[in-house]
């Protein structure tokens, strides 16, 4: 939606809603530079007065921990303060009763004046709807809508390969799993779409596979990617393979053979054919696709990439800081 300001300049952000808004000089020269810098914070105990002042709303229509927890961290890192704090507003709050979101932003925006409401909406596109009645009151930051989009999650995926590999062109990245309805895949497969020779494997269950929208986005952006239905023949070419779970609470329906180990999911096989180099990332939580004995494995990176997840989200938020009005 054009009249969503999500921009002031290449360090003022507002609201984030969709991992598209982020090109890819952004991403590089600047929200990666000051991820480091967050992160060098916290290893140091240095807490930060950026939201000092300001009042954040964590509004949470479904369940989540890592990333409910790790934006409820970083705004206490940079001196702000949560005011309000709801883990199942979608049956805890007036949307219960039939509100729209709409009217839910405009109460907490220009009745109740809030800065940022961080806010996972258990519908597709209602962080856009949430955003476009925001502008110039409130910021809106979409920490997971429905099955559509996870922006802060992509990013902080991103990030954590660029450590890994110091790059993110010219790599082969399989995704794995439920990639109809997992929001993370989609948003970190629209972030592909911003560098260059970035080849995917699309690895799913055929009641499983990757939205068309994005698929489009990606022939737009000239991304090349294969679909398949079995892990196992293509590990061994994989840079980075990135494993979800089956959304169950999506009432994703797998068979018998959906779940055959090594299939969708990491097993000995896998793990023998992936490259000594690769890493292995997941958004967690995870269940039987991701057994504890990977854990051990070099390659396993995913507790690594949660714990990114409180940097770039302190960095998000350091960025919107700059639009807020001053206090």
């Amino acid at each position: 939606m054009s009249e969503i300001k999500r921009y002031n300049n290449s360090l003022n952000l507002s609201h984030v809603v969709e991992a598209q808004q982020f090109d890819r000089e952004t991403i590089l020269n600047n929200l990666f530079p000051l991820v480091d810098r967050m992160k060098a914070n916290v290893a140091k105990g240095a807490r930060k007065k950026a939201l000092r002042g300001y009042q954040v709303i964590s509004w949470f229509e479904e369940s989540s921990t890592r990333t409910a927890a790790s934006f409820a961290l970083a705004v206490d890192w940079l001196g702000g303060k949560i005011v309000y704090s709801t883990e199942n507003a979608k049956t805890f709050s007036s949307r219960a009763k039939g509100e729209s979101i709409e009217d839910t932003i405009r109460i907490l925006s220009e009745c109740y004046h809030a800065d940022i409401v961080v806010g996972r909406f258990a519908n597709n596109g209602d962080a856009v709807a949430a955003a476009s009645v925001a502008v110039g009151k409130t910021f809106i930051v979409n920490a997971g809508d429905g099955d559509n989009q996870h922006p802060t999650q992509a990013l902080l995926d991103m990030y954590t390969i660029h450590e890994k590999f110091e790059r993110l062109d010219n790599l082969t990245i399989g995704l794995v799993g439920d990639l109809a309805n997992g929001r993370t895949v989609k948003s970190l497969a629209y972030l592909c779409g911003k560098f260059e020779g970035i080849k995917l494997y699309l690895v799913s269950p055929e009641q499983c596979k990757l939205d068309q929208g994005v698929k489009d986005y990606l022939n737009k952006h000239h991304v090349f990617y294969e679909e398949a239905d079995d892990l196992r023949p293509v590990a061994q070419e994989l840079d980075v393979l990135y494993v979800t779970r089956p959304q169950l609470e999506r009432d994703t329906k797998l068979t018998e053979a959906d779940m055959e180990p090594g299939r969708f999911s990491v097993d000995q096989t896998v793990l023998a054919e992936l490259p000594d180099e690769a890493i292995i990332l997941h958004p967690l939580p995870r269940t039987w696709e991701l057994p504890t004995f990977v854990d051990i494995d070099l390659r396993a990176c995913y507790f690594e990439q949660a714990e990114n997840g409180l940097y770039m989200r302190m960095a998000l938020l350091k960025m919107i800081s700059h639009s807020l009005p001053k206090r």
